[in-house]
């Protein structure tokens, strides 16, 4: 396994799902974790579930379209672990609606935690890497960024993820950051079983629905992503910024 033994890394929208995977996979490499969510509390299952097996791990609350919330947050870290090498920006929420159902309000949140939520992020951890002239920034994008029916403001903040991610790489890369994309297809998660619930469809139902139209044959899992993201934070993966990676069964080869 990667070795990430002296590392700090913070991990947005870790208290479930994806984002708990990706820090329980960074603990278990030997990382110092920052779980972070949009309330503290909600973050203690992560958290006590990395204790238990012997990893170190410090719970979060922040809103991370919140600058000043941000700032205290990435602060309190860096105070309890002593640095940060590794973020994933992984925070996200969906309004999903065909266009002309879709309020402004659905628009806002969405772009607000995504777009502004990875800019602040990221913005508040490269004064940090920049002076330690190391870091990795793993951005969470999806392959809805390249189209999905219901999602026009998901979509586009997943796109504008990937523009920011390369333009980043390209401004932070004489510095020794890295910036990467990971574009997970479907995953199951508590959030897309519940989307489905919301839907009328049977989660199994839909899981088995999307498992038929991939390659692989099988709808994603938390650890798929998470492996990704162990793999782009790899300091032995200093070579390979500006990229997305997409992890979706063979979704984006269709």
């Amino acid at each position: 396994m990667t070795n990430l033994d002296g590392r700090v890394a913070l991990v947005t929208g870790a208290a479930r799902g994806i984002g708990a995977e990706i820090a329980r996979t960074y603990a278990r490499a030997g990382a110092r974790v920052g779980v972070l969510d949009l309330e503290e509390d909600l973050t203690r299952e992560t958290v006590a579930s990395i204790e238990k097996d012997g990893g170190r791990a410090l719970g979060l609350g922040a809103d991370v379209a919140d600058a000043a919330q941000v700032e205290r947050a990435v602060e309190r870290l860096v105070e309890e672990f002593g640095g940060l090498d590794i973020v994933v920006n992984n925070a996200g929420v969906t309004r999903d609606n065909l266009l002309f159902k879709m309020t402004e309000d659905d628009w806002d949140t969405v772009v607000n935690v995504h777009m502004r939520g990875v800019f602040l992020v990221t913005r508040a951890a490269q004064k940090i890497m920049v002076e330690r002239r190391y870091g990795r920034v793993i951005n969470i994008s999806s392959t809805s960024a390249l189209g999905n029916r219901g999602q026009a403001n998901y979509s586009a903040a997943k796109a504008g993820i990937q523009g920011f991610t390369r333009t980043t790489a390209i401004e932070l890369g004489p510095f020794g950051v890295t910036v990467n994309s990971i574009g997970p297809g479907y995953v199951d998660t508590e959030m897309t079983r519940a989307t489905a619930e919301r839907l009328g469809v049977p989660a199994e139902r839909r899981l088995a629905d999307v498992a038929a139209t991939l390659p692989m044959r099988r709808a994603g899992r938390p650890a798929d992503i998470a492996n990704a993201a162990l793999f782009l934070a790899a300091e032995e993966s200093g070579f390979v910024t500006g990229q997305v990676l997409y992890v979706d069964g063979g979704r984006s080869v269709r």
